[in-house]
């Protein structure tokens, strides 16, 4: 039983991100934390309670932690697609085409 949770634990926290969701990820973080820290500093400076502007500043780093540390499932949208291993049978049966420079070469 104990397995099962640490089991279930592991995969909410292994999960994967894409490389458009790093991007997502990365704009988010500049967004939320520009968007909190221009708002923390209007509030502090209008109320002259700096107080108040660090709680602020605290609560939006910790939404920005909780929308951008997780591995949410709208991060890994276009999962990237590896090639298969080579050096079996399939491989050595398969040929690749690659194009440098608009000249064609053969890779077996």
């Amino acid at each position: 039983m104990a397995e099962e949770l640490l089991d279930q634990a592991r995969d909410l926290v292994d999960g994967q991100i894409d490389f458009e969701g790093q991007k997502l990820a990365e704009l988010l973080t500049t967004v939320i934390l520009s968007a909190i820290g221009l708002v923390a500093f209007v509030v502090g400076f209008f109320l002259q309670d700096i107080a108040l502007a660090l709680k602020i500043g605290l609560a939006g780093t910790a939404l920005a932690f909780v929308v951008i540390v997780p591995p949410w499932p709208f991060f890994n949208r276009h999962p990237v697609k590896w090639l298969p291993i080579g050096g079996g049978a399939a491989a050595a049966a398969t040929q690749q085409n690659i194009v440098i420079d608009e000249k064609m070469f053969a890779q077996h």
